[in-house]
């Protein structure tokens, strides 16, 4: 019976996912989509593997999930794969996970389709790792493509922190006093010097694995962003649970600041 229905669900998802993609409005879809890829360590247990392996196939995941915003015209991916927080995890965690990142983000360099960006506190994590996702977004600078922020040590409390520490230190070197900084400052002074300045905000958030939180992610940038929530662990998140959310932000209604 569990085989019947396996065959019967690959003939008709793909048939319903085309119907999804071609009833997609295309001036009502995002431009920019945040991802909280959430759950590899419970769909591990789930699957009775060790967390490791929750990880890798969390990786796996990523490139399907950027081919699948191609399609539907997406420019900018932002994709939470390490909070500040996550640091705090005991190091034998740490030791495996920190190198499968590493390795997701080659692979994706290797692909040249994509522009990648790393964003976050890359001084909190180990030499090796930082430079490794600093040479791939460099090798991927000049790439025309879809750009991909890849948040790793990336906390939103912190960013705005090292938001506010940029500003006043460009304007320390100017010489201005912090009297006329009080008086000129605003919000597009704090904005551009956020990990992702020059960038659009999300326009939807996406959270993985059935939480409704969201956790530190894109503070700033996500003030007037949707969001979706999936219950799906990450490394289960398929193209139908992809559309189903830009299906539904789609059909939303935004009120910005309402």
């Amino acid at each position: 019976m569990a085989d019947w229905k396996q065959a019967l669900r690959r003939v008709l998802y793909p048939a319903y996912e085309a119907r999804v993609v071609r009833r997609l409005p295309a001036e009502l879809l995002p431009r920019h989509i945040g991802v909280m890829l959430d759950g590899n360590r419970r769909w591990a247990k789930a699957v009775g593997a060790d967390t490791a392996h929750g990880h890798r196939a969390g990786a796996a995941n990523i490139e399907p999930l950027l081919g699948w915003c191609e399609e539907v015209g997406v420019q900018v991916v932002t994709l939470w794969l390490l909070s500040t927080d996550n640091l705090n995890r005991p190091s034998e965690e740490l030791d495996a996970l920190l190198p499968i990142i590493a390795d997701a983000v080659e692979t994706l360099a290797e692909q040249r389709r994509w522009r990648l960006h790393p964003v976050g506190a890359l001084d909190l994590l180990p030499t090796d790792i930082a430079e490794r996702l600093k040479v791939a977004a460099e090798e991927t600078r000049e790439v025309d493509g879809m750009l991909v922020n890849v948040a790793v040590g990336y906390g939103g409390r912190r960013e705005i922190a090292d938001a506010v520490r940029s500003l006043l230190s460009e304007h320390a070197e100017r010489g201005t006093s912090l009297e006329e900084l009080a008086e000129s400052i605003d919000v597009e002074h704090i904005a551009s010097h956020l990990y992702t300045r020059g960038q659009p905000d999300p326009d939807l958030v996406i959270r993985t694995s059935g939480e409704q939180r969201l956790g530190g992610f894109l503070l700033w940038q996500s003030a007037q962003s949707e969001f979706y929530f999936c219950e799906a662990y990450w490394p289960d998140f398929r193209r139908v649970d992809f559309l189903r959310a830009v299906r539904a932000y789609a059909q939303r209604e935004r009120r910005y600041g309402a």
